[in-house]
């Protein structure tokens, strides 16, 4: 070869970006769709509840993961306004359906109360129709309509490794040995200022830390350091008999 030939530069081998497994995202963020629906809920708490949040969080994080390419920014991120922009939407969309569907179910609870008075039992459809009038067909309608939201199906998000799909089976002497603490400790739980008992549910039922709950409740931690403490004495007071 002539020293005046040109060069010619090797070849580079460019390995294609390996694209993340949306079922792994999905599962390892898991936690942030309870994380952002006990975040909305904190100021919606009349308007939806909070399983039902965590249920449409759960979709929109199984269709971020899929529709997710790493382009340089954190997929927590972009879960994260996926999640939170499909709960907000929900929550626009259903609006005036939960307005006019609350007026619905106040009417039918007064209807199922004063028939109940009057009956000495629960009213069976026939006659909660017959009350107000109505037809089979136009009563199962208005309670139908009375349903403030609609639930989409998450059989395709089970993960035994969720505590919202667990099923652990108890042998039946724990059941009968556990079952009157339990029923006392909900009763105490019950008792609690409501801040308290929500500080229990975030910290042992949804396993969120102290900073996490203190941005739901938005106080610091320190302060939610006091709640969890005052709820734990007043449980233990009040459960003083079971020790």
């Amino acid at each position: 070869m002539a020293l005046s030939d040109p060069i010619e530069a090797p070849m580079t081998y460019r390995r294609p970006a390996l694209r993340p497994n949306p079922e792994a995202l999905a599962r390892q963020h898991m936690p942030l769709v309870r994380k952002i629906a006990w975040h909305v809920h904190g100021n919606v708490a009349s308007a939806i509840e909070v399983e039902d949040l965590i249920q449409i969080g759960m979709v929109a994080l199984v269709e971020a993961a899929n529709l997710y390419q790493d382009q340089g920014h954190a997929f927590s991120t972009y879960a994260t306004i996926r999640i939170r922009g499909a709960m907000i939407d929900h929550l626009r969309r259903q609006a005036t359906i939960c307005r006019s569907a609350m007026g619905r179910r106040k009417e039918l609870a007064a209807v199922r109360a004063r028939l109940e008075s009057r009956l000495g039992r629960a009213p069976v459809e026939s006659e909660m129709a017959a009350e107000m009038q109505l037809a089979p067909a136009a009563y199962r309608e208005l309670v139908d309509a009375s349903q403030a939201t609609q639930h989409s199906s998450i059989d395709d998000l089970y993960s035994d490794q969720s505590m919202w799909f667990a099923d652990e089976d108890e042998l039946a002497d724990s059941i009968v040995e556990n079952k009157a603490l339990k029923e006392a400790l909900a009763a105490c739980i019950g008792e609690l200022p409501e801040r308290e008992a929500l500080v229990l549910q975030l910290y042992f039922v949804e396993e969120m830390n102290l900073e996490e709950i203190g941005q739901v409740l938005d106080v610091g931690a320190a302060r939610v350091c006091q709640l969890k403490k005052a709820a734990t004495d007043r449980l233990r007071e009040k459960l003083a008999a079971w020790r």
